[in-house]
């Protein structure tokens, strides 16, 4: 019966223990396929290979010095001691040691291989930094690959010695339990509690045992202080991220006093071990505790001593004594965030622009942004969603050569909502397996009714562009593509709508792991799916495409490094393309301030990740070749990263300089700009990120992508920027730029503004913008028809040696399903503002006739109304269009402009014949 208990709690345990491992089994061999399908079998397999590498000998090594250790006990206990029941099973009691020995290995070498796996092989592979700190003069790669795996190890060899401690004092309770020391008779002399405590431990035997017990407390003790000692010299090092002075890393305290309170405390650490040693070996246990006992004076005193340092010498002469700390701070955080290289360059701003200088800049002229992101978003939705399923998640800006000329686009991708279909298994899985084509729009152009004029549009995607034709634009990986998919089967993929009807396909892409044989099975319990198992329109040939969204696709496959949330879709010799940057950091770079609240302190744009948004192919090219941290992770995962030489010239000319880190850099910069210590103490030139307002509220300004013809250089180029003001104050302090293209990429540049001149910055021009009496009276009559405004960013576009300043004016009605047009361009150029419908018109009242193009007619609407698209052949389009238009016609009636409510209604005709036209060939 007993037995029959026994083998039931047994298979009570086994069979939870066996489902979580044979979990972790199938999900081991079904993403080692899906590895193996990308090419990355080695990335996946250097987790697993190093873990066994450092687990098998760490556990057979410990389980055999703890069993050692024990079976010592054990045979000094029977030695030494006189026991009463002797004739004990000593098999079980070897077993049982062996079990303790056992688990306490398992669980460090868990810990050792489980969580430093990549920690053990950043130390092993570290790459040189060629830089040294300034205090101890270790390389920097110390500090980023090595610290923190030592500062690792050293916690966890505290945690083994202190339960080392607790199991030996358990294990010789349990061989008192089992082999009971010899008892005798206490008298009641020796037993003042009566009755209570009849019978005591033999003398001899009390003895012994207090032998053993300090034999082996000695020896523990000795390792403690020994490894403490080891822990005080790593806390050394600690202290280049102390946050005690008034920067960032080591101060004058920590220098003259920490510093050496820890090397006092290695000594003692060594000493108390000595001590410990000898005192508790002849039993002189005053002698044992004299080292911790002084070890715990001088730590206090230590603490005492820095603080009243720091109050009484230093913060009395606080800049004498930080100077040189405060250099080093200034110096290893321009490093750590990449600012060290950057180009100065004086701006001397003048207000002697002419239209000629205008036309001599034509191309940033061409390329100022009149749309933005948000409503270009909404534009793309509802005049590009076509149908309910289909979502732009976001647009993108890039450039690309448009009809012969470098211009600045906006461009989106359209995926499949999966929320917005019918959620049956066939829908999800083998229907709707992919998004269809992208919508593109300069940055510049809009049309008569104020909206983004479409180079791309339309399903199939259909192209104004010489440059430019998508001849592969299904979707199947993107940002929104979150369920695995089947192809190849029976049932044919939806592929784009058209008219009243669907347009099929079947994958062509090599894509996928093939479902035959056994892996049907796996990816059906996998996905807990029996309708995979079972469905008749799956057959050998089959594949399933899992990691589909691009997020979780990278970083399943590289874990180690961080990426950029917001990829960017870019068209490349007829395919689409998704490009994620990604970043090597660290929170271990010596003196350099962690950026905002996080911990880190380094950061590189090492890596660019380039996914192919039909067949899935992901590439990580290396960009960065100076970065020791990718450096390292190149010898770790030899076939992971591919020189950016391999990527093929047509993408490499859509690279950016990430927004991401030069966000990072900017707000790092608006601080360390300055050289001179005494300056940066004060705080007396920080700068800040300008101010703007956005809408109807002021907002920090974002950093902009733009096209534009830097100061110094001879022709346009993609960059991105952001401008400065002095701290607290609204005029213009400076200009900071990244550059993007070619052999220029990465350059990073600030402009700085004359400081005995004052140049208006963006708050500045928004409060002169308010004061304007035609534009405040025209915001006030939107207001009162219902109607809002809705302010853009403002741009600040340096031109010859001056700055121009423009902002559209959006117009949104009432209704929730209109859509914000561009309505007004405001342009201003020192005290003057103009306030037009266009930018050509404002360019023109401030410089006088310029070549500056104007607002775009779509080709074929010349002669027609404003706004509709000749040559739609799609039912769903057109039904959308035609409501717009009514939309529109009925707001231009209420606010009382009737010229655009008689375009708006020959629009509607228009469209509305289109419809007809369309549904009598059908």
């Amino acid at each position: 019966m007993k037995k029959a208990k026994l083998l039931l709690w047994l298979a009570i345990a086994i069979v939870p223990i066996s489902i979580a491992f044979f979990g972790t089994f199938l999900n081991f061999i079904t993403d080692y396929l899906w590895f193996e399908e990308l090419g990355y079998t080695q990335v996946y397999m250097t987790k697993l290979v190093t873990q066994l590498k450092v687990a098998i000998p760490t556990f057979l090594v410990l389980t055999i010095l703890l069993y050692t250790y024990l079976r010592t006990i054990k045979k000094d206990y029977y030695k030494k001691v006189d026991v009463v029941n002797a004739n004990v099973n000593e098999k079980r009691i070897n077993q049982i040691a062996l079990g303790a020995s056992v688990g306490v290995s398992l669980l460090a070498t868990l810990a050792l291989s489980t969580n430093m796996w990549f920690d053990i092989l950043r130390f092993i592979n570290s790459t040189s930094f060629n830089i040294s700190d300034p205090i101890f003069n270790q390389d920097l790669s110390f500090y980023i690959f090595k610290l923190p795996f030592l500062s690792q190890i050293y916690s966890l060899l505290i945690m083994l010695i202190i339960i080392l401690v607790i199991m030996t004092g358990v294990f010789y309770l349990f061989l008192m339990s089992v082999r009971r020391p010899k008892l005798r008779e206490v008298s009641e002399d020796e037993n003042p509690y009566g009755n209570v405590f009849r019978r005591g431990i033999d003398l001899e035997n009390g003895k012994e045992l207090l032998r053993i017990a300090v034999r082996q407390l000695t020896v523990l003790g000795f390792l403690f202080f020994v490894i403490l000692g080891a822990g005080y010299f790593l806390k050394q090092y600690d202290l280049l991220y102390s946050t005690r002075g008034v920067a960032y890393g080591a101060s004058y305290t920590d220098i003259h006093v920490t510093l050496w309170v820890y090397r006092v405390m290695i000594g003692l650490s060594l000493l108390s071990a000595i001590l410990f040693a000898i005192g508790m070996t002849a039993q002189k246990f005053k002698l044992a505790l004299a080292g911790p006992v002084l070890m715990i004076i001088v730590s206090i005193v230590g603490n005492v001593g820095a603080l009243a340092i720091q109050n009484l010498v230093v913060s009395p002469d606080e800049i004498s004594k930080e100077s040189e700390y405060l250099r080093y701070n200034m110096e290893y955080t321009r490093m750590a965030y990449g600012l060290n290289d950057i180009s100065e360059k004086d701006f001397p701003v003048d207000t002697n622009l002419s239209s000629e200088d205008i036309d001599n800049n034509v191309q940033t002229i061409e390329n100022i942004r009149i749309n933005d992101y948000s409503p270009t978003t909404q534009f793309y939705n509802q005049r590009q969603g076509i149908r309910q399923y289909y979502k732009f998640n976001d647009v993108d800006i890039d450039r690309y050569m448009i009809n012969g000329k470098y211009t600045q686009t906006f461009i989106g991708v359209r995926e499949i909502d999966e929320a917005q279909l019918a959620q049956s298994w066939i829908n999800q899985h083998l229907k709707y397996t992919h998004g269809y084509g992208v919508a593109m729009s300069p940055v510049n152009s809009i049309t008569v009714t104020g909206q983004p004029e479409l180079l791309i549009q339309n399903l199939p995607p259909r192209s104004s562009v010489e440059e430019i034709e998508i001849t592969r634009p299904e979707i199947y990986f993107g940002e929104r593509t979150n369920n695995y998919i089947i192809t190849n089967t029976d049932e044919a993929e939806f592929d784009y709508p058209s008219g009243d009807n669907n347009v099929e396909t079947f994958y062509e892409g090599s894509a996928g792991i093939n479902l035959g044989g056994i892996n049907r099975l796996l990816f059906s319990i996998r996905q807990r799916s029996m309708k995979m198992f079972v469905s008749s329109n799956l057959d050998s040939d089959s594949k399933i495409l899992i990691y589909r969204n691009i997020h979780e696709r990278i970083r399943k496959i590289a874990p180690f490094l961080q990426f950029d949330a917001d990829p960017y879709i870019v068209t490349s010799e007829g395919k689409i393309y998704w490009i994620i940057d990604g970043y090597s950091t660290s929170a271990n770079y010596p003196y350099a301030e962690p950026y905002m609240e996080s911990r880190t302190n380094y950061i590189r744009n090492s890596v660019k990740v380039v996914v192919d948004a039909f067949n899935g192919e992901t590439t990580f090219y290396l960009i960065d070749e100076n970065d020791p941290v990718a450096a390292t992770l190149g010898k770790i995962f030899p076939e992971l990263l591919k020189p950016i030489a391999e990527m093929s010239d047509d993408l490499k000319v859509h690279l950016r300089y990430p927004q991401t880190l030069f966000n990072i850099q900017s707000q790092v910069y608006r601080v360390y700009h300055v050289n001179n210590t005494t300056v940066f103490y004060q705080g007396e030139d920080r700068w800040d990120i300008a101010n703007q307002i956005y809408g109807n509220e002021t907002v920090s300004m974002d950093s902009i992508y733009t096209i534009m013809k830097l100061p110094d250089q001879d022709q346009e180029e993609f960059i991105l920027s952001i401008p400065y003001t002095p701290r607290s104050k609204p005029n213009m302090a400076a200009l900071f730029v990244a550059r993007n293209d070619g052999e220029n990429y990465g350059e990073l540049v600030v402009y700085k503004l004359p400081k005995q001149v004052s140049v208006y910055g963006p708050m500045q021009i928004e409060s002169k913008i308010d004061q304007h009496t035609e534009i405040s009276k025209e915001f006030s009559l939107w207001a009162s028809q219902g109607s809002s405004y809705i302010r853009g960013n403002v741009l600040s576009i340096p031109i010859e040696n001056s700055l121009i300043y423009v902002e559209p004016i959006y117009l949104q009605a009432a209704n929730e399903n209109s859509l914000p047009e561009v309505k007004r361009v405001i342009v201003v150029f020192g005290d003057r503002i103009a306030y037009r419908n266009t930018l050509k018109e404002a360019l023109e009242e401030l410089f006088g006739e310029t070549e500056v193009p104007g607002p775009v007619t779509p080709p074929g609407e010349e002669d027609q109304t404003p706004g509709g698209q000749v040559g739609v052949t799609n039912i769903d389009e057109l039904i959308i269009l035609a409501n717009e238009a009514f939309q529109r016609s009925e707001e231009a009636q209420k606010s009382g402009d009737w010229a655009s409510y008689g375009r708006y209604l020959n629009e509607l005709q228009n469209y509305l014949e289109q419809l007809e036209s369309l549904t009598q060939t059908q």
